[in-house]
């Protein structure tokens, strides 16, 4: 495997540019210093409830999250988050929640990561990303895989721990790999899974398995999906992907075959595309591009040589 290099590309992949925000891991165990900063004055926190948090739009046209001092917060005492500090000292925490706060001013208003990653800054992405795993995980691991019994939140929220058995269990990220398929033609292979709505085209992608290296797993899965075996793998860059626990291993792959064979149980449809042929399927709606927010639109752009066509969120 070698490493693409994009010289290029004048933005990052969404989620990857640098926060700002460190995790100070080596508190998550402390609970008085982590009462302390829940405590001070100029901590900010914020709500996830289902994925979703709140934002807001600003006077000068940008995008926040919601957050407030933690003297103003809900109470929640088990399913408080420490998400990590910033240069200035601030500390930041999310709080789990069955629904989202209302606002007084009626002006905030619920998103997703899908929508609100394109919006907000690089930091409060950061933290909402954070944020989101951190309740996927904790909302589908609340019993022990040992023994079976109920286990209790510990180290701010990044360690289960079983009473009875004395078990740990961390959060999972599961390793995936998507790639961006090209041909000798430099044409590019896209596909549709079975779920997609009509017209929805993207990468392939699929999880990496036990005891198989990543490229290995680039080529399993375009030969699984779509019949085409690969070649030459190279690296592009990592994306958090937390839905509901992934990240996201990225790659340009070259294709050592062209004809298509779906499985017909994850992708329902694979064509090659020459540039000028998806530039005419996205004029005429014939191809809906992915999600800027995922790093598929990247890597079809790095392809492409330009920035895909933008759609409103949905």
């Amino acid at each position: 495997m070698t490493t693409w290099t994009d010289h290029t590309a004048d933005r990052p992949v969404s989620l990857t540019a640098p926060s700002g925000i460190d995790r100070a891991a080596h508190h998550r165990l402390d609970e008085a210093w982590l009462a302390a900063a829940w405590s001070h004055p100029t901590t900010r926190c914020f709500v996830v409830s289902g994925g979703q948090v709140l934002i807001d739009e600003t006077a000068d046209g940008r995008t926040e999250l919601v957050m407030t001092p933690s003297f103003e917060a809900p109470l929640t005492e088990a399913h408080r988050y420490f998400l990590g500090i910033d240069e200035e000292g601030v500390r930041y925490f999310a709080l789990q929640k069955d629904t989202l706060p209302g606002r007084i001013d009626q002006s905030a208003r619920p998103a997703g990561l899908r929508e609100a990653g394109l919006l907000l800054s690089a930091r409060e992405a950061g933290l909402m990303v954070h944020a989101v795993g951190l309740e996927n995980w904790q909302r589908t691991h609340r019993f022990c895989s040992r023994c079976g019994e109920r286990t209790v939140i510990a180290a701010a929220g990044h360690i289960r721990r079983c009473q009875a058995c004395g078990a740990e269990h961390y959060p999972r990220t599961d390793p995936a790999v998507i790639m961006a398929v090209t041909d000798d033609e430099d044409r590019i292979l896209l596909g549709r899974q079975v779920h997609w709505p009509e017209g929805r085209f993207s990468t392939l992608a699929g999880f990496v398995e036990p005891g198989e290296s990543i490229e290995q797993s680039v080529r399993r899965e375009v030969f699984e999906e779509a019949g085409i075996t690969v070649g030459p793998v190279e690296y592009v860059a990592s994306q958090p992907w937390p839905f509901p626990s992934s990240l996201m291993l990225g790659f340009m792959a070259r294709a050592t075959s062209t004809e298509i064979d779906v499985d017909g149980d994850e992708i329902h449809e694979a064509r090659w595309f020459s540039r000028d042929e998806l530039g005419a399927a996205f004029e005429t709606g014939e191809v809906l591009p992915p999600y800027g927010i995922s790093i598929a639109a990247r890597l079809i752009e790095l392809w492409y040589g330009k920035p895909l066509p933008t759609r409103s969120f949905v």
